[in-house]
């Protein structure tokens, strides 16, 4: 507005000198008024396509400062549930709503104030200006409507200074999520744990199923009598160590032990080896390195007994009792440290 009010008002104030040109012969032609007057127009709406332009310019790259450019008709498409009048009175009394109200309240109160302040010290200018000569006044009345909306925009620019960053900051806030919010947010992306847990011991009891049909082909089952059975196979040209090709609790065990006697695959008692094989061991693994001299006393053990059935020796000692390491066993329980005297 600063820069282009002076050309513009030059311009409107050369074509009104032009239209206000009468002789004789204007006069007489009385159809070239028609004339004019689509000339006059054409300079008006020039002015004002180039004053909206340049609005419309200032309130697009204003509101992409302040939110960023999002491509989206949702603002434009139509609501119909705004039409609810029991809605939209609920929404008329919110806070948001009424905070809204009160700064647009306080900003019109400021700009009123500063508009009276302007017309008030020069009104009596304003109003002289009919005693002189139609350029002049024209100039006058130019600038004086430049300098009043300038101070106007003016105190809407510092206001914006202050309440674009403060909505951004409201904006941001309400964004947060509450301590809640985030659990709640974490079990729906992870998972809950105790769902998640569930669906892994079910996950591993099919697993444990399906893995019976692998009996036949161990070397030895090793079981807690009553809970947990465990089948381990090893191959010394294609395994680094023995891997536990089957296993189960309960009825999946007592299957085990059943296919692996009808298999003629002999099954061991051994309780805190099979319980520990069952809980860090997994299928078509190798076995942790912890168990690997206790895996190896009963596969020497399983090996000479093989050996003796097809008569190539004598029959194995009792079957060894492998050392497991305490903390490996699932059921252990950690001797309570009371206090130092």
């Amino acid at each position: 507005m600063l820069v282009f009010a002076h050309p513009l008002s030059d311009q409107l104030l050369r074509a009104l000198e032009q239209q206000l040109r009468f002789d004789s012969t204007t006069v007489l032609a009385t159809g070239s008024m028609l004339t004019r007057l689509q000339s006059m127009a054409a300079v008006g709406i020039m002015v004002s396509a180039v004053f909206a332009f340049l609005t419309g310019a200032a309130a697009l790259l204003s509101a992409i400062g302040a939110g960023g450019w999002v491509f989206s008709f949702k603002p434009i498409s139509p609501q119909f549930n705004r039409l609810n009048p029991i809605s939209g009175t609920a929404n008329l009394f919110s806070k948001q709503q009424m905070a809204t109200v009160a700064k647009m309240v306080l900003m019109t109160g400021i700009l009123s104030a500063v508009a009276w302040k302007h017309l008030d010290g020069s009104i009596s200018q304003v109003a002289l200006l009919v005693l002189q000569p139609s350029p002049a006044a024209l100039q006058h009345v130019a600038s004086w409507l430049t300098s009043g909306l300038g101070m106007l925009l003016l105190v809407v620019f510092l206001v914006a200074l202050v309440d674009v960053p403060l909505q951004a900051f409201f904006f941001k806030d309400r964004l947060k999520m509450s301590h809640e919010e985030v659990k709640q947010e974490h079990k729906e992306s992870e998972g809950n744990p105790e769902i998640k847990g569930k669906l892994r011991q079910r996950q591993r009891e099919i697993a444990d199923r399906a893995s019976i049909t692998a009996v036949p082909k161990a070397d030895f089952v090793v079981m807690n009598p009553t809970h947990y059975a465990v089948a381990l196979k090893y191959d010394d040209q294609t395994m680094h160590a023995p891997q536990v090709i089957s296993r189960g609790t309960d009825l999946v065990a007592l299957k085990i032990r059943e296919i692996a006697k009808s298999h003629s695959v002999p099954v061991l008692e051994s309780p805190v080896l099979a319980r520990a094989l069952y809980a860090h061991a997994e299928l078509d693994q190798p076995i942790p390195a912890t168990l690997y001299t206790a895996v190896a006393q009963i596969l020497a053990y399983v090996y000479r007994l093989k050996a003796a059935m097809r008569g190539e020796g004598r029959m194995p000692e009792a079957q060894p009792d492998p050392y497991v390491p305490p903390e490996l066993d699932p059921l252990h329980k950690a001797p309570h440290q009371g206090k130092q005297p």
